[in-house]
């Protein structure tokens, strides 16, 4: 057959780009045979994907497909199996109870829920004690075991333990010192310590006490430490000197021995107790190499029916507050301070010498590297009733003036020691409570109390 010349299909020339009719047979613009381009094949070609060319259509032999087996015979394929048709086995080989016959994999299984139910809180007797076996607990709202007798808690999780350090076994927590508020209240005085805003422990303690003199009058007794913190093991300082102050008074008050001689005699005793501290392996290990002798500061005071006592070492102060707002106040201690000597040097006002920042570098202290002890004492008899503040430098600072002092006192002091001592107390940590906060109040005159010590 002779091929025939065909219409084009195409809407452009081949060879100029010029756009064509339907019907040419040559381009009109450059008399390119038409005829001559092949027709478009009817299907799309098949791509290769190992590098040759596929073999035309027309020139692909024919495929011999071999006939199938009959079903059964010898050359029959093996039957094609399901997922569900092979038999499942656990680790021995054993086929996983509940599996239905004839069944292995199982694609039924229930949906997963979106939450799980957590079992109540179940405590019963352990199983080797005789009880059922034990049930989940959910954590988060199980009770804890009580623990045995003598036990510190935890107080944050209240669960775990407390290790010698002061730290939860359970959860890491710092647990509260045992010093960082104290109160005590004996009727006749009471005291308040607390570690105030800034510092990470308290390094104040305090002692208070009464006691009868020979004629079976009352004496009251209440004795200040603050430890330097620059010092070795300062906590312990404030509380073995006021311990130790304490203890004395105690013993000597009730042999007849005057008042004022019984408070010099006590800071001794408090002095030879601080620098014992500086032998003991502790103060070695603490700082070792740079470790240096424990130091405290100490202010007492003894109030009996008709005297009032004060001994003192360091910065720490006594106040005299009035029942009478009306009659002065009085502050009966003077600073053992760079700002002291300078005022009673004349070298400076009082003005001048507090507001240099060596006004409270100490001159006087308690401790086996002290230049000299030098205990101070003072005796009063007020005309009039009245309270005894006796502080450390934690309160003072936000009451300095003996008048500043009377304005925070309660009206009520002398009724409520106590509750005066929480007041100042308060005071101090409203001004920022910068320091260590210690303070007794002692009514004067002491009333009869009864004899005791605490």
């Amino acid at each position: 057959m002779s091929q025939m010349p065909r219409s084009t299909a195409l809407s452009r020339c081949p060879s100029c780009e010029e756009p064509l009719e339907s019907g040419d047979l040559y381009c009109g613009a450059c008399g390119y045979d038409l005829s001559v381009v092949p027709a478009p094949p009817s299907d799309p070609p098949t791509l290769t994907m190992n590098g040759t060319v596929p073999r035309p259509s027309s020139e692909e032999p024919p495929v011999d497909w071999p006939a199938a087996p009959p079903a059964g015979g010898p050359q029959a394929p093996a039957p094609v199996h399901l997922p569900t048709d092979l038999p499942g086995t656990d680790l021995g080989g054993a086929e996983p109870p509940g599996t239905p016959a004839g069944r292995g994999v199982r694609f039924d299984r229930p949906a997963e829920p979106d939450d799980y139910h957590l079992a109540s809180p179940q405590h019963s007797t352990p199983p080797e004690q005789g009880g059922p076996p034990s049930q989940p607990v959910d954590p988060r709202t199980a009770v804890p075991p009580t623990p045995p007798a003598g036990t510190k808690v935890c107080v944050a999780c209240r669960a775990g333990t407390v290790d010698s350090d002061g730290y939860c076994e359970n959860c890491g927590h710092a647990q509260p010192r045992e010093r960082d508020h104290l109160e005590q209240e004996l009727g006749a005085v009471a005291a308040v310590s607390d570690r105030g805003l800034r510092h990470h422990r308290n390094e104040d303690a305090f002692a208070v006490s009464s006691t009868a003199l020979p004629d079976g009058s009352p004496a009251v007794v209440a004795v200040v430490c603050d430890g330097v913190s620059s010092a070795t093991r300062p906590d312990d300082a404030s509380l073995a000197a006021s311990r130790a102050a304490s203890e004395a008074l105690l013993d000597a008050l009730p042999r007849g021995t005057h008042p004022q001689q019984a408070m010099h005699d006590a800071i001794v005793a408090a002095s030879h107790a601080v620098n014992s501290l500086a032998a003991e392996p502790e103060t070695a290990q603490e700082h070792a190499p740079h470790q240096n002798a424990p130091a405290c500061t100490l202010v007492g005071a003894v109030v009996t029916a008709s005297l009032l006592v004060v001994g003192w070492v360091g910065d720490s102060r006594a106040y005299w507050v009035p029942v009478d707002r009306a009659a002065p106040p009085a502050r009966l201690t003077e600073d053992d301070s760079w700002a002291a000597q300078m005022v009673a040097a004349g070298l400076m006002s009082e003005a001048e010498a507090y507001a240099d920042e060596r006004a409270h570098a100490i001159t006087g202290w308690l401790g086996a590297d002290a230049y000299e002890l030098d205990p101070h004492t003072a005796s009063f008899k007020p005309d009039r009733p009245g309270v005894v503040v006796v502080c450390t430098d934690g309160l003072w600072n936000y009451a300095e003036a003996a008048e500043e002092m009377a304005e925070v006192v309660p009206l009520d002091a002398g009724l409520r020691p106590l509750h005066a001592a929480r007041v100042l107390l308060g005071h101090a940590l409203d001004g920022g409570g910068h320091d260590n906060v210690t303070v007794a109040v002692l009514p004067f005159p002491a009333l009869p109390q009864g004899a005791g010590s605490a």
